[in-house]
């Protein structure tokens, strides 16, 4: 069977951290690249984007909402330092990373599948929690080119696949002439990443984010979804073509409020598969998956990282009253707020919410919390009832030696 592709692009996700303390110095480093532009949001131009998420995390995500021009001439006015160091209070900025021109390239595969890099955004919290995001699109209209090619790209940053597999996976292009190049590129932009372990992250294998419209004919209201199941099941699973199995659907999780389209989602990444035979589907859903749902997956991306973070900081004695009072911003700020009012984007939050197992990293930390807030009530009760008790006998004394006077 050979499903054909309509309209397709993936995203490859790399999250890294920055040490604390050198946040400002990291956007100060961005703002001087001259390749990198700060993205500004505005009302008119992203209205759909400013509708479909609430005030509180609007303000959040998209802190440039709040530019006016004038603001905005006097932000790029100040000195670069100053830029950086107003920047870092913002809780997010996001940097575009300027191309000439569409970056061909080539991922080497029997007679080769050529892609394009369209877009490189880089996402900054005030956190230090960052990532990376680089759209691509093969050029190739078959879909097991999608799978392969996802299979392969996502691990273009292994140093062991980048030895071991020089014939599988090759890079052509203009700005990057091998894979070391791109590597360099991506170290430039993420740095070492040594700690990506201990929050657990992944530094040589990119999350993967991808949308794939496939040709009418094998999706359609006579042909169903079984006819492509276990293409869809490769395709959430990030498997290559010729992965040869047992699929089994029941096994991963899905998501759909469209009869057309359906999306797999891991903690590998998100994958969404659709049928021209509706044509939202190459029109308007995909728009809204590169920015509705993407900023949502990215979201609950930097609530798992976060919350790991703010766990570590709890097992150091020197950062708990810190941890405690990240954590407190955190669940008031952020984990109470519902992230949008639309229904399907709201059962997709939660949804991808569980995938990630968010209630249960909330609840470790949360935990660890209330040990540590119980610990320092009872410490702080022994306190006051040894200052009580120093207070009485001081009391007690004084007025033995005013009796012991008034009787003389």
């Amino acid at each position: 069977m050979e499903l054909k592709t309509n309209y397709k692009y993936t995203y490859f996700i790399h999250p890294f951290v920055i040490k604390d303390g050198k946040y400002q110095k990291y956007i100060l480093k961005m703002l001087k690249n001259k390749n990198c532009n700060i993205k500004i949001f505005q009302k008119e131009k992203d209205y759909k984007l400013y509708k479909y998420f609430t005030p509180e995390v609007r303000k959040f995500l998209f802190s440039s909402f709040s530019f006016g021009n004038s603001k905005l001439a006097k932000l790029e006015e100040l000195p670069i330092e100053t830029r950086a160091a107003l920047l870092s209070k913002y809780p997010c900025n996001i940097f575009e990373y300027s191309l000439k021109k569409d970056i061909q390239g080539k991922v080497e595969d029997n007679n080769g599948i050529f892609f394009e890099i369209q877009k490189i955004n880089v996402i900054c919290f005030s956190t230090g929690i960052c990532f990376l995001a680089i759209k691509t699109a093969i050029e190739d209209d078959n879909f097991e080119s999608v799978l392969n090619f996802n299979n392969k790209f996502r691990d273009i940053n292994n140093e062991v696949i980048t030895e071991d597999k020089q014939n599988s996976i090759s890079i052509q292009t203009d700005t990057f002439s091998s894979i070391e190049k791109l590597q360099d590129f991506i170290y430039s932009i993420t740095g070492a990443n040594l700690n990506a372990a201990k929050f657990e992250i992944d530094a040589e294998r990119f999350l993967t984010y991808s949308y794939t419209c496939i040709d009418q004919d094998m999706w359609n209201s006579e042909s169903g979804f079984d006819n492509i199941k276990d293409e869809f099941i490769k395709y959430s699973e990030i498997f290559p073509s010729d992965e040869n199995r047992i699929m089994e659907i029941n096994k991963i999780e899905t998501f759909s409020k469209w009869k057309y389209a359906k999306m797999g989602l891991s903690k590998l990444g998100v994958m969404l598969l659709s049928s021209s035979i509706d044509m939202n589907n190459f029109t308007i859903l995909p728009e809204e998956f590169e920015n509705q749902f993407f900023f949502t997956y990215i979201l609950n991306i930097y609530k798992k990282i976060y919350l790991k973070k703010i766990e570590l900081e709890f097992k150091d004695r020197n950062k708990v009253d810190s941890a405690r009072k990240k954590f407190i911003e955190f669940t008031k700020n952020l984990w109470i707020q519902e992230v949008t009012d639309d229904e399907t984007g709201t059962l997709f939050n939660n949804k991808i919410s569980k995938v990630l197992e968010l209630d249960k990293e909330y609840s470790n930390v949360k935990n660890k919390y209330d040990i540590l807030y119980k610990d320092l009530n009872i410490e702080k009760d022994k306190r006051t009832t040894i200052i009580i008790t120093i207070i009485l006998i001081t009391s007690l004394i004084f007025n033995i030696l005013n009796f012991v006077v008034l009787n003389k």
